[in-house]
């Protein structure tokens, strides 16, 4: 029988680890509190890029830094505010200071959970599209997008994702008395911008 060529190395592959209970149950909780809101993730960071490339980035190092500090997560709260925050965060961060650095998370850790749960969205045909434009009249939409941004980040948070004046001012870091101001501006605006709109489709525009 040959002896084998101590020269030869046989190359194996690294098999990864399995993961811990405490990994497993970690995965379902992040599945069932944070992956549900990852359409209004994508909405409100293509809202805020207005680009669909670095929307999906924006949401994909939004979940990446979630699930890397979901243990500090308080249960019982409002999840999708948590998350919005994180994403407005990272957003500030590095979007608007225009850096192209990739953020200190653990992503070898989880990626492949990531690319799992980023197909979950309800139509992934609309990846590259606003999924939230989809569910407007072209009307609406455009009046909106010409709103100033602070005008139109609050009646989005508000009037289409539902969040309170608390959670929308710890999201936009400002006092609920400037949140409530910029709704009511913002909505007159888009209510002048509207008239016409609403009047072809038989909407009182009379004011009150």
């Amino acid at each position: 029988m040959d002896k084998p060529d101590p020269t030869q190395r046989t190359k194996t592959r690294t098999k990864p680890e399995p993961l811990s209970r405490e990994e497993h149950k970690k995965q379902s909780e992040f599945q069932n509190e944070a992956v549900i809101h990852l359409n209004s993730l994508y909405n409100y960071a293509l809202h805020l890029t207005m680009n669909p490339d670095d929307a999906e980035d924006l949401v994909q190092e939004t979940y990446l830094k979630a699930y890397r500090f979901f243990n500090s997560f308080e249960r019982g709260t409002n999840c999708k505010a948590w998350l919005f925050k994180i994403l407005k965060n990272n957003y500030i961060n590095r979007f608007r200071k225009n850096s192209r650095e990739p953020g200190k998370v653990d992503y070898d850790l989880i990626k492949d959970f990531y690319h799992s749960i980023k197909d979950t969205r309800s139509d992934t045909s609309e990846s590259d599209s606003d999924y939230f434009h989809s569910l407007m009249h072209e009307e609406v939409y455009q009046a909106l997008h010409t709103l100033p941004e602070e005008f139109r980040e609050v009646i989005q948070l508000c009037d289409i994702e539902g969040f309170t004046y608390e959670e929308i001012a710890n999201m936009v870091e400002s006092p609920i008395g400037t949140v409530r101001s910029r709704l009511y501006r913002g909505r007159k605006l888009l209510r002048a911008q509207l008239e016409g709109y609403a009047r072809k489709y038989g909407f009182n525009t009379d004011t009150d």
